[in-house]
């Protein structure tokens, strides 16, 4: 499966990162997901639908097998375990031409 997805997002080509599978909700109400290309804090995740629930809060754990922390904004925790969660990677790091 391919790590980059292309997709129209109101109106401009946007590539679309899969980050991981939500594992579980930590105490704290944070999603656990364990990852597969690991993002920067402060970005933006997204699920199936491109609806945006939440940022990555913390990256922890192993570094051949990190988890990340991420902070659900106007979503419930408990709907995004089990589910495979994107990252919409943020314009700050883009290549100067």
């Amino acid at each position: 499966m391919s790590r980059l997805n292309l997709f129209v997002f109101r109106g401009e080509f946007k590539r679309l990162i899969r980050l991981g599978r939500a594992l579980h909700i930590s105490p704290s109400r944070n999603v656990i997901v364990k990852v597969e290309n690991v993002p920067k804090i402060g970005e933006t995740v997204v699920d199936e639908n491109l609806r945006r629930v939440g940022e990555v809060f913390d990256v922890f754990g192993p570094v051949s097998s990190p988890y990340v922390a991420v902070k659900p904004k106007g979503v419930k925790p408990e709907v995004l375990v089990n589910k495979v969660l994107y990252i919409l990677p943020s314009k700050k790091g883009k290549e100067r031409k």
